[in-house]
């Protein structure tokens, strides 16, 4: 915990995503929680009104400047993901707390790289999963651990969503493996669905009681587009006890499902829509709002002030990465036949789908398998990954 109060936090990466972080920072400001004292971009940082510049925040372009000359007790980091570590090593060197968002490193080693810096230097690192903070979530993970509805027998998670052109030129690392020779980090399952990803392992971590371990891992993944990584993507990982985990999502979807987390029990399956913040328990015949989030930064703000646990730390995110290192570490994702594969609109707006492919995902979520084993005729053989190849530094 630290003394300053209120502290000085800083944007690391002010444009993109970070400008929902603007937003927030500009409230906790307004609200006496925080002082801004810089916000930092390679690009003209510009108010909106969905991103304010918070009063008396200075501007920069490097980020080891920021840290120097404003010396900020909290960095909110909102970065590609291939700069994380890199960055968020400086800024806890620099005395800083952090607010990392997802997904925080791109490797299990750069995990334990900047775990032991976090340990050298005493910061503490949030990382953005905002999920975790749902109300809904922990009304789930509740219920679960009641007893009430018996034994959970696997835990899976669905979503089908439409990307436009527009999304793979977002940035310079979109849709890549690699760039300028470093590994970048991109695809339905690190990306968009990381969340999806990791209100499994949450569920699971409740189910368990404990951290989950991964034992085995299987993979489908494709592509509809010319790009390097997934755009459509199953993955089935065996955790400690055996308890089988899916995750099913495309970012070519026919037909939009929402992202849900499913949790199969032996008194039925309960749901939980994690975007909506809706929940479903076994016997209850349609998806209910439970409202409230705990905010990640305001959660880091109590932590710091008063000890209250963090939702996020880097160390709860472990079994995360170590999936991520396992996917982008597997074979280049299947490219789909062309047969396969449709198009919607034009230039910037112009969206890749796959017939049919929203109703496989459900049905791989539901049934705990994979494309290949339901009969999908663009399925190939699933890739097997030896999980502990990856927990190696």
């Amino acid at each position: 915990m630290n003394d300053d109060s209120p502290p000085r936090a800083a944007l690391i990466g002010a444009d993109g995503y970070g400008r929902w972080h603007r937003r927030v920072l500009a409230e906790l400001a307004d609200a006496g929680e925080i002082t801004a004292v810089g916000l930092c971009d390679p690009a003209d940082i510009v108010p909106a009104p969905d991103a304010p510049i918070p009063p008396g925040a200075r501007l920069f372009r490097d980020y080891r400047r920021l840290l120097a000359e404003t010396r900020p007790a909290v960095v909110v980091i909102a970065t590609p993901p291939h700069t994380h570590v890199e960055i968020a090593a400086a800024a806890a060197e620099a005395g800083a707390d952090l607010l990392l968002e997802k997904p925080p490193v791109t490797s299990y080693s750069e995990h334990v790289a900047l775990a032991a810096v976090l340990a050298a230097t005493g910061s503490v690192a949030q990382v953005g999963f905002q999920a975790l903070g749902s109300a809904a979530l922990a009304e789930l993970t509740a219920a679960l651990a009641s007893g009430a509805y018996g034994r959970v027998t696997g835990v899976s998670a669905v979503g089908a969503w439409q990307r436009p052109d527009s999304y793979y030129r977002r940035a310079p690392w979109a849709g890549r493996r690699r760039l300028a020779g470093r590994p970048v980090l991109d695809g339905a399952l690190a990306n968009p669905f990381a969340h999806a990803l990791m209100q499994c392992l949450a569920v699971a971590e409740q189910v368990g009681g404990g951290p989950p371990q991964i034992t085995d891992l299987a993979l489908e993944r494709y592509c509809a587009r010319p790009i390097e990584v997934d755009d459509t993507a199953v993955l089935r990982a065996e955790l400690d006890g055996g308890l089988p985990m899916v995750v099913a999502v495309t970012l070519c979807a026919d037909q939009h499902l929402a992202g849900e987390v499913i949790v199969h029990t032996e008194r039925g399956p309960a749901v939980l829509r994690y975007t909506e913040d809706r929940l479903q328990l076994p016997g209850e015949s349609t998806p209910r709002p439970v409202p409230g989030r705990t905010g990640l930064l305001a959660n880091l703000l109590a932590h710091r002030s008063t000890g209250t646990p963090l939702l996020a730390p880097l160390a709860r995110t472990e079994p995360f990465t170590v999936l991520i290192s396992a996917i982008t570490g597997a074979p280049p994702p299947q490219p789909l036949a062309p047969s396969a594969v449709a198009a919607q609109g034009e230039g910037d707006d112009r969206v890749v789908m796959v017939p049919g492919v929203s109703a496989v995902m459900q049905t791989a979520a539901e049934q705990l398998a994979l494309p290949s084993e339901l009969g999908v005729g663009w399925a190939t053989t699933p890739t097997h990954c030896n999980i502990s190849a990856y927990r190696q530094p």
